[in-house]
This record gives C-alpha cells, sequence and structure tokens, in this order.
C-alpha cells in the first residue's frame, strides 16, 4: 500500500483531477471541502436511507466534476436529475410548515451546511462553469434535508 501522505500539499497547494496544482484555497477546493462537510453530516443519519445514501454517493462524484478542469472530461457520469426528482417528489409528499421552524438537531446542522457549500458551489460555477444540474441538486437538497429535519420533530 502507498503512503496515505504525499508531502505534496505541504507548500499550500493540491491537485485537480487531472494533476493540475492549484492553491488550497481555489474555489473548486473551498466548494469541495464544504460538499465533504456536507457529506459527513449525512453520514451521521443516512443509514437505513436509501435515498439519502444515493445522495450520498453522488456528493462523491459531484466532487470528481467540481475538481475537473474545464475543457476536461470527467468519465463518471452524474446522476443529479434523477436524484433531484426523487428528493421533489418526497418534499411535494411531505406535509408543509404553518409558520416559522426553529431548527433544532443533525439534520438542521446538515440543511446549514448544504446552504454553505452551494453558495461556494456558486462562487466556483462563475469562474469554472459546472452542470447546472449539480446546482439545482444541492439547492433542492437543503429544502429535502428541512423536510426530513420537521419528520424527526
Amino acid at each position: 500500500m502507498k503512503q496515505l501522505y504525499t508531502k505534496t500539499g505541504d507548500s499550500g497547494e493540491t491537485s485537480l483531477r487531472n494533476g493540475v496544482r492549484v492553491s488550497k484555497n481555489d474555489l473548486r477546493i473551498e466548494a469541495n471541502g464544504e460538499i465533504d462537510m456536507l457529506n459527513s453530516l449525512l453520514g451521521l443519519f443516512a443509514e437505513g436511507h436509501p435515498l439519502l445514501t444515493d445522495i450520498q454517493r453522488e456528493l462523491m462524484v459531484v466532487m470528481s466534476h467540481v475538481a475537473t478542469p474545464k475543457g476536461e472530461e470527467n468519465p463518471r457520469p452524474l446522476h443529479v436529475d434523477e436524484l433531484t426528482e426523487r428528493m421533489e417528489q418526497a418534499i411535494d409528499a411531505a406535509r408543509q410548515p404553518t409558520g416559522f421552524v426553529v431548527p433544532r438537531g443533525i439534520v438542521h446542522v446538515a440543511r446549514a451546511q448544504c446552504r454553505t457549500a452551494e453558495r461556494r458551489l456558486w462562487e466556483a460555477h462563475r469562474l469554472h462553469p459546472l452542470d447546472e444540474g449539480i446546482l439545482r441538486m444541492i439547492n433542492r437538497l437543503s429544502d429535502y434535508l428541512f423536510v426530513l429535519a420537521r419528520e424527526k420533530e
């Protein structure tokens, strides 16, 4: 097994998907860090929830697309449109809020993190265009997490 550490990031740079070196505060790296945090939070309550598990897997694919430089092909297909549709169906079937909801619990923390990831993705998208399905899926995910949080109340 190769060593876990490479020492190549010790100077403040990291690699995109194709090996191109960028600053660790490059918008694509920032966006992926926020998605990684979101995915970790989802892992705290995704067990036994097939849609969340599928979303977690797709977030890994999304991260690879975010880290793919413009003009390069990413071999991993996106399934963001299908997942967005599944989330919309669940949202539409849920009871609608009748007033202000005070956020409580880990699902609301994940929802707030999803909003942060979405903002970073939009920043990255402006300089490094992304598949717009990614942006829609992340936007819908925060709504879906709101629905899940309300179910747990």
